[in-house]
């Protein structure tokens, strides 16, 4: 079996150099109105919203990246230091090998800055047993939690990703009975790694006892493209074919945004790459947005390159306010859009 680093480092290395997304921008299907006479100072827009009960700046968190691996301390702490200086949330890479007795440090880093929000993260396939592999215990998931000082655990939902993977987790069975048992004890959000969540699988996620869903939908990073770089290098060509058939597996972004609305809050990522696409998200109805592989080669520089990316982001929020009249968040949720292109089609044929 490949090496904890080495298979991190792969995932790092691709996504920087890679072409690991869809080549459609989904979020390029929601039109906002303009709003000619906006009568509001830009000086006055609050961009501030709370999330699990916390406040944040801006509608906006760094979502999973990567840990568990000497490598990853440095992206992990530049991530803390600007999301710690902007007042935003961060979650950090699924602590599987962490929670396996690897390294440690690059995820408890992270308690060194005052975050506003923390997001712990493990894997639904790691929540069973698979093959010779035991699931996570009870208090496995407590050490994860603790390991961050968590607000929040997510767990994610990555089963496209495991299947493609030569190394991956492909029981489900039994997944949706520990998700339950693990709400509880504790406060859960349900997350997705590329492919979306169904007006269904919410349903059943809420009636499990999660807190939120971030949908991490079609059109950002896709896990079945990494994983096919990662066939191809080790000329597994097998599996480098189903990660190509699977490469655009998914429901977009904005389309699960609308579906996965059940009456708790809503994360939107996937392909959020500047301020507009946020301010849509927001408009669809959703409570907060996040994004990964939008800052991650500025993660691996410093923390300063992470927060001027971040800056830029949210001053294009504020413009996209400012000119569909929305004060703040709140009002941005009722704004006037336009569903055009594939997602309408989604949402049409779908209904």
């Amino acid at each position: 079996m490949m090496e904890i680093g080495n298979r991190k480092t792969d995932h790092i290395n691709i996504c920087i150099n890679e072409n690991v997304t869809p080549g459609y921008c989904y979020w390029d299907d929601i039109k906002l109105i303009h709003e000619a006479l906006p009568e509001i100072d830009m000086s006055e827009i609050d961009t501030s919203v709370q999330l699990f009960g916390k406040r944040l700046e801006y509608p906006f968190i760094i979502t999973a990246i990567t840990g568990g691996f000497s490598g990853a301390i440095k992206i992990n702490e530049n991530l803390a230091e600007a999301c710690a200086n902007l007042g935003i949330g961060m979650g950090v890479g699924s602590q599987r090998a962490s929670l396996e007795g690897n390294e440690k440090k690059s995820f408890e880093i992270i308690k060194e800055y005052d975050l506003p929000l923390v997001i712990a993260n493990v894997g639904a396939p790691q929540l069973i047993k698979q093959r010779d592999k035991t699931a996570f215990t009870a208090e496995m998931i407590d050490e994860a939690i603790e390991m961050v000082d968590a607000d929040v655990l997510a767990v994610h939902l990555n089963f496209l990703q495991e299947l493609v993977q030569p190394e991956g987790d492909t029981r489900a069975k039994g997944c949706y009975d520990r998700v339950r048992e693990i709400c509880r004890e504790h406060r859960v959000l349900a997350k997705e790694t590329g492919c979306g969540i169904s007006r269904s699988t919410a349903e059943r996620l809420k009636g499990a006892g999660i807190i939120g869903i971030d949908v991490a939908g079609m059109g950002g990073t896709s896990f079945s493209a990494v994983e096919m770089y990662r066939a191809q290098r080790a000329g597994d060509f097998s599996r480098q074919r189903i990660g190509e058939t699977f490469f655009d597996w998914g429901i977009p972004a904005p389309v699960s945004v609308l579906w996965a609305n059940v009456g708790i809050p809503i994360i939107a990522s996937g392909g959020i790459r500047n301020g507009l696409h946020v301010a849509k998200a927001l408009s669809l109805g959703a409570s907060c947005t996040g994004a990964a592989n939008v800052v991650l080669k500025e993660a691996t520089l410093s923390a300063n390159a992470v927060e001027e990316r971040i800056q830029d982001i949210m001053s294009e929020l504020k413009t996209a306010m400012m000119l569909t009249g929305a004060k703040d968040v709140r009002q941005m949720t009722s704004r006037e859009k336009i569903i055009t292109g594939k997602c309408k089609e989604w949402v049409q044929r779908c209904e």
